[in-house]
């Protein structure tokens, strides 16, 4: 299967997994650490101090900073943005960047901002254009600025209220922060 890089791209790293394809016009730095079969859509920028898992897709526009870890199976939308340093100022680092961890399974709509040093759960789901400013349990939807907790989410996909019960009135329950379905 190997590893696809477009010629356009500016790689210099080679800790890729095989199957990875990276497109048009992308960066990713040297120190990066890059799982299996991942997407990297073009105009992607990949800092050093991140981790990416296997079946990672990252749409166009979208920066990983230093401090992100994303796990396996994570979806993050067209243009969503991530920070690592929550007092940036011009020409003064800190001695470390916070690290947000995003774990397996999870979705970032597009253009959704996520703060530095949080973590979104398993299988959580984040709207469009939302912006996160705290950790988001496993299983959950949040949506809005400041996003708040408006739902559920099963693991296929099917979204529940808050009741978690789902549009076709059919009503979950949780077990170990996963909804499944109520027998």
């Amino acid at each position: 299967m190997g590893i696809k890089i477009h010629p356009t791209a500016e790689v210099q790293t080679s800790q890729i997994g095989e199957g990875t394809l990276i497109w048009q016009n992308c960066v990713v730095l040297a120190k990066a650490i890059i799982g299996c079969n991942c997407n990297i859509n073009f105009n992607v920028f990949i800092e050093n101090d991140v981790i990416i898992g296997d079946n990672v897709t990252i749409k166009p526009g979208v920066q990983i900073w230093d401090g992100l870890r994303i796990g396996n199976n994570v979806f993050i939308g067209p243009n969503a943005t991530f920070t690592n340093d929550l007092v940036p100022r011009s020409k003064h680092y800190p001695e470390s960047f916070a690290v947000t961890n995003i774990l397996e399974g999870a979705s970032i709509g597009a253009n959704a901002t996520i703060i530095a040093g949080i973590t979104i759960g398993k299988y959580a789901m984040i709207g469009a254009g939302s912006v996160i400013t705290k950790d988001v349990p496993p299983f959950t939807l949040w949506y809005g600025n400041p996003a708040k907790h408006k739902g559920y989410i099963t693991r296929g996909g099917k979204i529940l209220s808050l009741n978690l019960v789902c549009k076709e009135g059919k009503e979950y329950k949780l077990i170990n922060n996963e909804p499944v379905l109520n027998d």
